[in-house]
């Protein structure tokens, strides 16, 4: 019997159940993997408490990394025994095994571990497109970005560095700021003691910066817009302190005629070549060790609710995994 965390009913992480299930054979385009680790995302709590609807009950989870048991009729470029990881729907990752289809799917490097591999997917595809799709960054060119010391944060830090680019990055302790300097963060802006966009004005000699990479969401719009150079972009990617306001069009034009953009990783993910060749440079940066995945929580899957109330009180830094 698999053991995996359902929810009968939206709330807080109390609301998370450990049950047993028997999860069969796969059927036709569907494939049956193990899970070695599972990744643990701000995103899951949205289901948790309902802002994302999911039909109850509901399993939880949309990342993870295993071995595949068994394959379906129908299923090509997969096999029993393959390694592979993945990000995205259905929900079901907090799981010990499960069957899905394997649209999701993405072969895992031998050089890449299960537990590695749980805490980077979904975060390290994001880094992808927000450095590599969102916007033709040049080097030279300097970025706002928000959690810094986050999963996303010190990711994008790290790859920023790579691609030439300087990094503001806001932080809340000193302790993150240490460790958002430790992957590459070159100034770093205490967001709940100064203002984040003068300082932004004075670290850019009043220019401001040509993107804004903004996981947070309601505390933050302001100064992220403030923050921006004429014609810049802020890039809405999460929403941890809650929803972005409705964006109010003549604030754009008064901000000098900016951009607001809310991408979806799904989005930049949904062809399999395009999503193959992000995965691809991204596995190669890990693989060579130039990228470094920072796994500073490990749980274990009987443990989701005490996960879900560390990540949402602020506790934790770079990436959290249920280690199965």
């Amino acid at each position: 019997m698999a053991h995996v965390i359902r929810f009968h009913e939206t709330g807080g992480p109390e609301v998370l159940r450990c049950e047993e299930a028997d999860v069969g054979d796969p059927g036709p385009g569907e494939v049956r993997i193990r899970h070695e680790a599972v990744g643990l995302n701000f995103a899951d709590t949205y289901f948790r408490t309902g802002l994302y609807p999911a039909p109850l009950p509901a399993g939880l989870g949309v990342e993870a990394a295993g071995v595949i048991e068994a394959v379906g009729d129908g299923v090509s470029g997969f096999a029993d025994g393959d390694r592979v990881t993945y990000t995205g729907s259905p929900l079901g990752a907090y799981s010990t095994e499960r069957v899905m289809p394997p649209h999701s799917l993405i072969k895992l490097p031998d050089e890449i571990g299960f537990d590695t591999a749980a805490a980077m997917t979904m975060r390290g595809l994001t880094s992808s497109y927000l450095l590599r799709r969102i916007h033709p960054l040049e080097r030279g060119d300097t970025v706002l970005l928000h959690a810094a010391a986050g999963g996303v944060g010190l990711i994008v830090c790290q790859w920023a560095r790579l691609l030439g680019l300087t990094v503001i990055g806001t932080v809340s302790t000193e302790e993150k700021a240490e460790l958002a300097r430790a992957h590459g963060c070159d100034h770093i802006v205490y967001y709940r003691r100064e203002n984040v966009a003068e300082r932004v004005r004075e670290l850019t000699g009043g220019a401001g910066v040509p993107v804004v990479f903004d996981s947070v969401g309601a505390t933050t719009y302001a100064g992220s817009l403030a923050s921006l150079r004429r014609r810049g972009l802020l890039v809405c990617f999460g929403t941890s302190s809650g929803p972005v306001p409705p964006i109010d069009a003549p604030q754009l034009a008064i901000h000098g005629s900016v951009f607001v953009t809310r991408p979806a990783l799904a989005d930049y993910i949904a062809d399999p070549a395009e999503r193959a060749e992000l995965a691809g440079e991204l596995f190669g940066h890990v693989a060579s060790g130039r990228i470094k995945i920072e796994i500073n929580q490990r749980y274990s899957l009987k443990d989701a609710a005490q996960a879900h109330r560390d990540l949402e009180s602020g506790r934790t830094t770079g990436s959290s995994v249920f280690v199965l």
